[in-house]
């Protein structure tokens, strides 16, 4: 059970496994009441994550802000640093300019702690954005855990220590992992101190005792570490500051479980040190399967490296995960194997795959579940893109031109314009994946309210739509003369990546105030290419411009009946981003057309769609919409709620409000109608307290003000 209330953050749920450690808590905690940065170091395999998590869970209620947790293991380098700690504090950064700008500006004004776990291999691109952070929040405090300290100034060092050998905390860290009650004096205890109290080599002693028992156990140790160190697989070649000795004791322990796995288990676990992040059966297999670990035996070696506590079980969505300092031991093997590049290639190219069918699945019954799997799989298809920047920048592009869509989604415009425009600069290839990294990175651009730079981005698209699209024709031709309308003229056939270009066109001439351009742009290109409204997602997406296009244009009715329309569609294909959207505009309709009951009807459809697909920006969107049409119905009170958690989800997207021109006068027009209607000081105060509430809270209310209305 939880010793304190659930509070605002984002905290991972403690192990239930954690044993002992008074005394080192109540240093963290007073430590955290009187310095602003507090770190954790020790060996590893410690316990200095469960200890730190177990701490923060004690004091989060210190903080009105929360209590915010950021896992660096899954980084390879700094380049994403700033981008993973804005997500895990909610900051879905829409902004452009300098990464920590945005973030510092999140933080500015707020008392919180964040949690920075296992800083060690990133120790000085860590110290630099701490110092920033705690420079521009005079409210933030930093609890990290790292093998060594960042070196900041002001910096409060909570050595950690292993359990005591002889002590009862290590002994009964023991019996719960092994399942087993053993008396302090026998086996058990022996194992303790010959393992030192080292809570990792402790964790895999007793999967061992599980299946052998601990005299056998006792005595394989005793043979193990009484071993000159040459013996004692000592294959870690970290250079260590602090405690080598211990290293050595966990080293022995880890090597020791090594040498009792079989051997497909042993390669197994050198091939599993490639996912930087959690991985299902399917994934392992497809990147893992090789050479005498066939696909029939590879599920039986996982069983047995799970048995081991080498992986940890699977999850309730079925993904396993390894401990760093077990993957670390892992990476080693696999490098002496000379099997590095091969199996990291291999990994690459199955999350390109899953890319590949993600983006070819986007429109129909498999999107969420698409959209939820490339959420998933995040670290490991940063990983691979990594990868392939580096050997393959035409697979690279291939790679995030399929999924930055979907990123830019979930909010991570960082990571995908970063990824978008590193994979356009390195890869020379023309054609399909060219145009498509273009739209995508177009897209982007939007989003982060960058319009001179996603003209240039636009024009560049359909140029390569163009090329790319008569190219195909050319080949068309030769293949099959005198086939198909453009066939003997050479001429490009319209098709698909034409339909991008001209969404993203209509996109941003919306988002800049020309409806009519946006209108003529998508329209002239609907009307070109054959084909009816469900053939592809860009044709569908154009068909969505228009329809907002014709809203900016006034032409209300037709938008609405071709929006109902739309969304019939993609009703009956199961398709959920497109169907949201059209909420929103659909709102949007009502609000002009002086009804604020239907526009509260479709604002909860939208905000129910944008929660399901995680997108902060668009359920910031779908709370204006509602506040507003809540304020036009008269309920001030309501619209100054649900306006103030707005306002809270907008400042988690690092910007000011946005929407279109049209719904932000009528948001003005009606904001101005509910103040006069319920007082200013009325509705100043409701609006600071949904401001300063849980926004998840607040969109529950939102939700639920919007049925009853």
């Amino acid at each position: 059970m939880r010793e304190t209330a659930p509070v605002r953050g984002h905290l991972p749920d403690e192990n239930p496994g954690f044993v002992g450690r008074r005394t080192e808590l109540e240093r963290i905690s007073a430590a955290l009441a009187e310095h602003r940065l507090v770190t954790v170091t020790g060996v590893g395999g410690v316990g200095k994550t469960r200890l730190a998590l177990r701490a923060a869970h004690r004091v989060a209620e210190r903080f009105p802000d929360g209590a915010w947790w950021t896992d660096l293991t899954p980084l390879d380098g700094d380049r994403l640093l700033v981008a993973l700690v804005a997500d895990s504090v909610d900051l879905a950064d829409h902004t452009p300019g300098m990464a920590s700008t945005a973030l510092c500006r999140r933080l500015a004004d707020d008392h919180l702690l964040l949690l920075l776990d296992s800083c060690e291999h990133l120790a000085e691109p860590c110290a630099r954005l701490v110092s920033e952070l705690l420079a521009a929040a005079p409210g933030l405090t930093v609890l990290a855990t790292s093998r060594r300290p960042l070196g900041v100034a002001g910096e409060r060092i909570v050595a950690l220590d292993p359990l005591p050998p002889a002590g009862r905390d290590a002994l009964e860290l023991l019996r719960r992992a092994a399942g087993e009650d053993f008396p302090a004096a026998g086996p058990a205890g022996e194992i303790c101190v010959r393992l030192e109290g080292i809570p990792l080599a402790l964790e895999l002693a007793a999967a061992q005792i599980r299946l052998q028992g601990a005299e056998a156990v006792r005595d394989q140790l005793g043979t193990r570490l009484d071993a000159p160190p040459g013996a004692r697989f000592d294959l870690l070649a970290h250079t260590e500051r602090v405690w080598p000795s211990r290293h050595q004791t966990l080293r022995a322990a880890i090597g020791w479980s090594h040498e009792l796995c079989s051997p497909l288990e042993r390669l197994l676990w050198a091939r599993l040190s490639v996912f930087r992040g959690p991985f299902d059966l399917a994934s392992a297999t497809a990147v893992c399967a090789g050479g005498p670990l066939t696909r029939a035996t590879l599920p039986e070696a996982l069983d047995g490296l799970v048995r081991s506590s080498v992986v940890r079980p699977p999850d309730a969505g079925g993904r396993h995960r390894m401990l760093d300092t077990i993957r670390a031991y892992g990476a080693t093997w696999l490098e002496r194997t000379g099997e590095t590049g091969t199996v990291a290639d291999r990994h690459a190219a199955h999350f390109r795959g899953l890319a590949r069918r993600a983006d070819t699945e986007w429109l129909g019954a498999r999107q969420l579940r698409w959209y939820r799997s490339v959420d998933a799989h995040h670290t490991d298809l940063r990983t691979a893109l990594d990868r392939l920047l580096r050997t393959d920048p035409d697979a690279a592009l291939d790679l995030v031109g399929s999924v930055a869509f979907a990123w830019s989604c979930r909010g991570r415009l960082r990571e995908a314009r970063d990824g978008l425009e590193q994979s356009l600069l390195l890869s020379g290839a023309r054609g399909r994946a060219r145009a498509r990294a273009l739209w995508a990175l177009g897209v982007t651009l939007v989003l982060q309210g960058e319009f001179g730079p996603a003209q240039d981005v636009s024009e560049r698209c359909a140029r390569e739509a163009r090329y790319t699209e008569y190219e195909e024709a050319l080949e068309e031709r030769a293949d099959a003369p005198g086939q198909g309308p453009y066939a003997e003229a050479g001429r490009p056939r319209p098709g698909d990546l034409t339909l991008d270009a001209a969404a993203l066109a209509g996109l941003l001439a919306l988002t800049t105030g020309r409806p009519m351009a946006a209108f003529v742009v998508v329209d002239h290109v609907l009307d070109s290419v054959p084909g009816g409204p469900a053939d592809s997602a860009a044709r569908l997406r154009c068909g969505l411009v228009r329809v907002f296009a014709l809203t900016g244009l006034g032409r209300l009715a037709e938008a609405r009946e071709r929006a109902l329309a739309l969304r019939v569609l993609c009703e009956e294909l199961d398709e959920h981003w497109t169907r949201t959207a059209l909420q929103y505009q659909l709102a949007l309709t009502g609000l002009l057309e002086g009804d604020p009951a239907a526009a509260a009807g479709h604002a909860r459809g939208m905000l129910e769609g944008t929660r399901r697909l995680g997108a902060s920006l668009g359920v910031a969107l779908g709370l204006d919409v509602l506040a507003t049409a809540l304020a036009a119905a008269g309920d001030g009170e309501r619209a100054a709620d649900v306006s103030g958690t707005g306002e809270a989800y907008w400042r988690s997207t690092g910007q000011p409000r946005r929407g279109l021109p049209g719904l932000r006068a009528l948001r003005e027009k009606y904001t101005d109608t509910a103040r006069a209607t319920i007082g200013e000081p009325a509705y100043e105060e409701i609006f600071v307290r949904a401001l300063t509430g849980l926004p998840q809270d607040g969109l529950d209310r939102a939700l639920r003000s919007s049925s009853q209305s």
